[in-house]
């Protein structure tokens, strides 16, 4: 998941000038909390630059301290834009103003001093590219339109009756699911790697808005659909922060669940209002106006006000309460230093069903960084989950 602010906190305010106070007037309240609601559920256009390079050399690079440099892992660094892509592992050194970390590699473009930005994917292109694995461009129809995929078959080059579906999410690119192809290559499953509506190589969903996986999980689907219809009886449904609220829904909604043998969830969006709450903590927006904000996306008479087709129930993403509905086994990973994706979803589901889910929980790691951070133990984690089902 490609992690920026939901909402800024002047620009709330601003929404409710000229109309009295943001608590005390109600129609800059009701302004400030369709603001608030249209961030959420917006496709982010801009990828700015997040950090900088202070200088390097054949082994190392230098980068200005911040949050994401001084979390210890392995990560991408994208330079020149875009054009151009490094990686890094440990940190070497560090002070109050600065973290030298190992340069991995240049892996294209010209690594040199200025603004960059961090690619906690670590992955920058396609399996075949990224990974070295053999790989397929594939369509997928969805009421959408077609939506661009790639599959990666087993080892052995033959695709079997065991497909895993992998979902990035929100703001996400397709290589952030990436980490998970070798485990499951090696494990004898078909990887297809799934564009969604609204992602930058996509059609647009009918109102150019998430849907938080209310609309989304058609998408997974009709992945699930191609899935099948190329030879899958059994299906892992892996999904990323946004992705595995996707997952979540479509589990719920979709007649292919019952191919579904196994589900894992990284860092994933378990109940989205607890997701609001926290972002409006985050920029001190008044609960009441997170509260309103949520009315909002779900009532059919605000749906031009907040910009979509469908009302957006944020009660129908509350997995810890509608625990008892679910029936697949799964791995829940989350780690207590996920700064967008609050812990607390994912401990009260592990609590709620035992019987169905593996919690692994990090410790330090970044939101869906739990592989960056120990990529060892996730791989473990993951393939153990795995050859069991």
């Amino acid at each position: 998941m490609q992690v920026r602010r939901l909402v800024s906190r002047p620009v709330l305010v601003a929404a409710a000038a000229g109309t009295g106070s943001l608590l005390g007037a109600a129609s800059g309240s009701v302004a400030a909390a369709a603001y608030f609601a249209r961030k959420v559920i917006t496709p982010d256009e801009l990828q700015p630059d997040d950090v900088a390079i202070l200088r390097h050399d054949a082994e190392s690079v230098t980068f200005a301290a911040g949050p994401d440099p001084v979390v210890p892992g392995r990560y991408g660094v994208w330079l020149d834009g875009g054009a151009g892509h490094a990686r890094v592992g440990e940190i070497l050194d560090s002070d109050a103003t600065s973290v030298t970390r190992r340069l991995l590699s240049v892996d294209r473009g010209v690594l040199d001093v200025g603004p960059a930005r961090w690619n906690q994917y670590f992955y920058w292109d396609r399996p075949s590219v990224s990974l070295g694995l053999p790989d397929e461009d594939v369509s997928i129809v969805s009421d959408v339109g077609a939506l661009p995929g790639w599959v990666v078959p087993p080892e052995g080059g033959r695709s079997g009756q065991d497909w895993a579906v992998l979902v990035h999410g929100r703001g996400a690119r397709r290589e952030e699911t990436l980490r998970a192809v070798p485990v499951l290559r090696d494990a004898g499953w078909t990887s297809l790697v799934a564009a969604y509506r609204n992602d930058r190589d996509a059609p647009e969903g009918p109102d150019g808005r998430y849907n938080l996986g209310l609309s989304e999980w058609r998408d997974v689907e009709a992945a699930m659909g191609y899935a099948v219809s190329h030879g899958a009886r059994r299906i892992l449904l892996l999904g990323w922060s946004m992705g595995g609220a996707i997952v979540l829904q479509a589990l719920d909604r979709s007649p292919l669940a019952e191919y579904v043998v196994g589900v894992v969830l990284d860092s994933a969006v378990i109940d989205w209002g607890v997701v609001l709450r926290h972002h409006g903590r985050l920029r001190r927006v008044p609960a009441p106006l997170v509260r309103m904000a949520s009315g909002l996306l779900g009532s059919r008479r605000s749906r031009r006000l907040v910009g979509v087709r469908e009302p957006i129930d944020v009660a129908l993403t509350d997995w810890v309460a509608r625990a008892d509905e679910l029936r697949h086994p799964m791995l829940v990973i989350a780690s207590d230093g996920d700064d967008f994706v609050p812990i607390g979803p994912a401990v009260a589901l592990a609590g709620r069903r035992p019987d169905l889910v593996r919690f692994e929980r990090w410790g330090v790691a970044r939101h869906c960084r739990e592989w960056n951070n120990d990529p060892e133990r996730w791989e473990s984690v993951l393939r153990e989950f795995v050859v069991t089902r």
